[in-house]
């Protein structure tokens, strides 16, 4: 649904608009959101094992043995918007809601495919009704969904949302209501129980995900970031199946998915992950939609973490199947680790180093990072991106992305105090003592600051002498 469509109050059948569904509408749009398709993450079916879930999946069952005959679609879902359980008395609804894939696994925030009524809803933070033609997605147009947020009534976390769907046709006046009721008594029954504590810390993978990439810009990082981009990018359009190898946690899908889109702006990027063996038919099934189009270039993240069988059906659709045409990119530890089933096919292979190893991309990365958390710039003193170069970022560019979240979530200027102690040791991987840490720090805060050795060593309170020593001692490299 493109909102330049309309005249900004009707939707499609001249029904007006809420003024909330209007700006989402409008957010979708900037998104990038295709308005022909739902393309939704599947991140994979495994339980969440919270006190959300277990009382959701209570409150839902007692909900649908009282409507066993009515064409309602009742899910329960995380604050992500990924569905965690469905159920419905409805055969004919169940399948039309597996064609769009509103299904267990699936992510349905407003960012995946648009205004719905249960992205809304968590988008807002409010219980939210979405009518057919005011979905963004003509897909979704014969869907009337109702969804209502659940918060953690301990702690005012929001946990996720109930959502109920139904055909467009029917009734739906008594849908939100119903939602409603449901989060009301989710809630309840969670405040009767205790509160559920910590989220999960386990966070959801992303094991399929199509990005168009309509108004994304690529990322430009330092010169070894830019020489495997590159490299992958000619051997794409060269039409040969390209490897990226190097360390997990390095960026290598996010290179390739970079290569991919700068060789064929316009074409869909397909990135997929390895599933957890329980997911792992229904993982496979969703090529069958996939394979053979000529819009789509392919991204298997981790090929190296497929089973062996995984890794053999899915070489058959990709590598001589009918999705032999599409372009391919694989990532991996090292080409030994690649299943048998792509090595053959793979004709080049583009290396990625470590971060540790590319201090040039250390900065652009956590100003990026940063960016993505406050939304705006957020400004880091030379002190703290020395230190933030000097580490050795034992599991790369996952472990800077953990420690930038953090600090900048605290402060509005990265400084070196703020940065964590786990960021002050030294390079012979010696953990140490909190003293020994505030030393260190303080003094290659000084030294960041370019002041000259009497200087540091004058603002530092010791001599010359003793600074030299402390600076060998701490393995602090030379400026």
């Amino acid at each position: 649904m493109q909102v330049g469509a309309y005249d900004g109050e009707r939707d499609a059948v001249g029904a007006p608009v809420p003024p909330r569904v209007r700006a989402s509408w409008e957010r979708s749009q900037s998104y990038g959101i295709p308005v022909d398709a739902v393309e939704p993450t599947f991140t994979g079916t495994r339980s969440p094992g919270s006190l959300f879930h277990e009382c959701g999946d209570a409150v839902l069952a007692d909900l649908h043995r009282s409507m066993t005959t009515e064409p309602v679609g009742m899910m329960l879902t995380d604050a992500h918007g990924v569905v965690i359980t469905r159920l419905s008395g409805d055969r004919a609804l169940l399948r039309a809601l597996d064609a769009v894939h509103l299904a267990p696994g699936f992510g349905y925030s407003e960012r995946e495919v648009g205004t719905n009524g249960l992205g809304l809803a968590l988008a807002d933070h409010a219980p939210t009704l979405v009518r057919a033609e005011q979905h963004y997605s003509r897909t979704l147009s014969g869907f009337t969904c109702a969804a209502a947020p659940v918060v953690d009534p301990a702690t005012g976390r929001l946990d996720g949302a109930v959502n109920l769907t139904t055909w467009s046709r029917s009734s739906s006046e008594l849908l939100l209501t119903l939602a409603r009721a449901a989060a009301g008594t989710i809630a309840a029954t969670m405040l009767s129980r205790g509160s559920s504590g910590p989220a999960p810390t386990r966070p959801r993978r992303s094991l399929f995900r199509v990005d168009h990439g309509l108004g994304r810009a690529t990322e430009n990082l330092g010169s070894d970031w830019t020489a495997t981009v590159t490299a992958t990018r000619a051997a794409l359009i060269a039409g040969r199946v390209v490897a990226v190898v190097g360390e997990p946690g390095t960026g290598r899908a996010t290179a390739a998915e970079i290569a991919a889109r700068r060789a064929w702006p316009d074409h869909r990027v397909l990135t997929a992950g390895a599933p957890d063996p329980d997911d792992a038919e229904s993982w496979l099934s969703l090529w069958d939609f996939e394979a053979g189009r000529a819009d789509t270039v392919v991204v298997v993240r981790d090929v190296d973490a497929l089973p062996t069988y995984v890794a053999d059906r899915l070489a058959a659709v990709l590598l001589t199947g009918p999705g032999a045409t599409m372009p391919v990119v694989v990532t991996a530890e090292n080409l030994a680790a690649i299943p048998a089933a792509f090595t053959t096919a793979i004709t080049a292979a583009v290396p990625l180093s470590p971060l540790r190893e590319r201090p040039g991309d250390v900065a652009p990365l956590a100003h990026r990072i940063a960016h993505g958390v406050r939304g705006r710039d957020v400004a880091f003193t030379a002190a703290a991106i020395r230190v933030l170069q000097q580490f050795s970022w034992p599991q790369n560019c996952a472990h800077l992305r953990r420690v930038v979240e953090d600090v900048v979530r605290r402060v509005d200027v990265v400084d070196v105090p703020a940065l964590p102690a786990e960021l002050v040791v030294d390079s012979g991987g010696r953990r140490l003592s909190t003293i020994e840490a505030f030393e260190r720090r303080e003094i290659v805060r000084v030294l960041a600051d370019g002041a000259t050795m009497a200087a540091a060593a004058e603002r530092l309170g010791m001599s010359r002498a003793t600074l030299y020593r402390k600076i060998k001692y701490y393995r602090i490299p030379a400026r």
